[in-house]
């Protein structure tokens, strides 16, 4: 890499807000066509060091030097930066669905990019953005550069977000977390399309993740970040195989782990049974027809399952393939029908017969932050259930079962005195999934439907809920329904495994047999394609 050409040198870069200082002095080199992954935690720096290159922090202090091509990017007019973004330096953002404009069709947010950097009449521009949705895999690119972002999935809006950067063929492309929100297989092929993308043009790449599986698939170099630091980079082999830092070092050591694993015991009773479970969802039919036929769509076919006392299930399954279906089902949120059953009981459909039900079958969601209301102080938050379920039940009471519960997911003693009177921004990811947990935890559930509940959470973070998991099923003696695309999740929690596809169960049994020895064409590729990735 020494004779390629350095593209971008950051030196003795330090980022602080007001009294704050969030970056400590970075130096990091890019050189043309290289693939560089910037490594680290929430908070660890890594997304601000990047938004520095852009100049995009407002009030932000930057000091030190970012040399684009031996200029000094701290020190251009605003009109030099306007003119080096998006067309000497690109970026992808994390969520594309706030990144792009809701009101405008993805194909003339392309085509606009076109005729400002590139200087392209508006129909020019348009092929050429048909042209790059094309490119990015999209399927039917002239449809979709008519429609909104809310139209198209998540994978596709990545893909969009993918073609309206490389629009005006940038030397330098800023992948902030680019995969994040998309299942095992999709976030495989979006970097395996940013590599060939890369390879074709020549540009170079600064992938900003936490996903070290990601690292592994794609980088030629990694630096990784702790706490506003640079605390080692170096070729990803180097790395990887002899990590010389301690962060580091927990970074590659934080993969779940089977070790807290309750065995299953195979003369347990069901607690939750189904058969031939089934959810439909109504369709509009546009026409005459419409007007005398009911139209559904079948987005689960006929499942059957068991879950017993102190055992987990996990669904898997991409995007659309029914896991939320069959989930809101199990929760007796949506209407369905087949045979459901918990414990001898089943919905009826009316609160007051299903209160009691409703207090043994909890949920905790993917989205800590998203779950937890923010008018709401912990200690509300926790006690609502209480609240609900035992109504005559003194605030005395209350508040101890509530600590009680805290205490189990580990907030409480030092740090945690004032816990029950904060607000849900006050805590970390890690710790917001706790209280999460515990609002599930203190109607004392028989069963917690866990719905993707580490994938927005940091490497190690997810080790620590997960380990949590672990021992409150062991003490409690809980069932897991467990949906995730994470087979490392799986690995380290399931003891049974159903397959989803398209609503269809293609695959069902003992998570060793599904997860190492899968049967289905389809579970082989969700299983392959989470392999390569790591």
């Amino acid at each position: 890499m020494t004779t390629l050409q350095t593209l971008l040198e950051l030196r003795d870069l330090r980022v602080a807000f007001g009294a704050q200082a969030v970056v400590h002095g970075v130096n990091l080199s890019i050189h043309a066509g290289e693939r560089v992954a910037l490594v680290g935690e929430s908070g660890s720096g890594k997304s601000v060091t990047a938004l520095s290159v852009l100049r995009l922090l407002e009030s932000a202090e930057l000091t030190g030097q970012v040399l684009w091509e031996g200029k000094d990017l701290l020190q251009q007019t605003p009109a030099e930066m306007q003119r080096i973004r998006g067309d000497e330096i690109a970026m992808i953002f994390q969520e594309p669905m706030t990144a792009l404009n809701p009101l405008m069709t993805v194909g003339h947010q392309i085509s606009e990019v076109l005729q400002l950097k590139k200087l392209l009449s508006r129909r020019d521009a348009d092929a050429r953005a048909v042209h790059l949705l094309s490119e990015t895999g999209i399927d039917e690119p002239e449809r979709r550069f008519g429609a909104y972002p809310h139209q198209l999935s998540g994978g596709q809006r990545q893909r969009a977000m993918m073609a309206m950067a490389l629009a005006s063929e940038p030397k330098l492309l800023l992948a902030d977390e680019p995969t994040t929100a998309l299942d095992a297989s999709l976030r495989l092929q979006m970097l395996q399309l940013l590599a060939d993308l890369q390879q074709k043009t020549g540009m170079a790449v600064l992938l900003i993740t936490h996903d070290l599986a990601l690292v592994r698939h794609f980088a030629d170099r990694v630096a990784v970040m702790e706490k506003g630091h640079l605390v080692e980079q170096g070729d990803l082999q180097q790395v990887f195989s002899t990590p010389q830092h301690p962060y580091t070092q927990k970074l590659l050591n934080s993969r779940p782990t089977r070790d807290g694993l309750t065995q299953a015991r195979p003369t347990a009773p069901p607690l939750m049974e189904a058969k031939g479970l089934q959810v439909r969802y109504p369709m509009s039919v546009s026409g005459f027809r419409g007007w005398f036929q009911k139209h559904h769509f079948t987005a689960l076919h006929g499942a059957d399952f068991l879950i017993s006392s102190g055992t987990t299930l996990g669904i898997m399954g991409e995007s659309g393939s029914g896991k939320s279906s069959l989930a809101q089902a199990v929760l007796g949120l949506i209407p369905f029908e087949g045979d459901l059953s918990f414990a001898g009981q089943t919905w009826l459909d009316s609160p007051a017969k299903d209160k009691s039900l409703r207090r043994r079958v909890q949920v905790v969601f993917q989205d800590p932050y998203g779950s937890l209301s923010p008018r709401m102080t912990v200690g509300e938050i926790v006690s609502e259930g209480l609240r609900l379920h035992h109504p005559h039940w003194t605030p005395v009471q209350t508040e101890q079962r509530v600590r009680s519960a805290l205490a189990e997911v580990g907030l409480a003693g030092e740090g945690f005195a004032d816990v029950l009177d904060r607000y849900p921004h006050a805590f970390s990811g890690g710790q917001r999934q706790r209280i999460a947990l515990a609002r599930a935890l203190v109607v004392e559930p028989a069963l917690l439907v866990l719905d993707e509940p580490t994938s927005a959470l940091d490497v190690t973070v997810q080790k620590q809920i997960l380990e949590l998991l672990q021992t409150l099923q062991k003490t409690r003696g809980m069932a897991y329904l467990l949906i995730t695309h994470d087979v490392d999740v799986l690995r380290a929690m399931a003891h049974q495994v159903i397959v989803l596809k398209s609503g269809q169960v293609v695959e069902h049994g003992s998570a060793e047999q599904v997860l190492n020895a899968p049967q289905h064409v389809y579970t082989r590729s969700l299983v392959n394609a989470f392999a390569v990735s790591i």
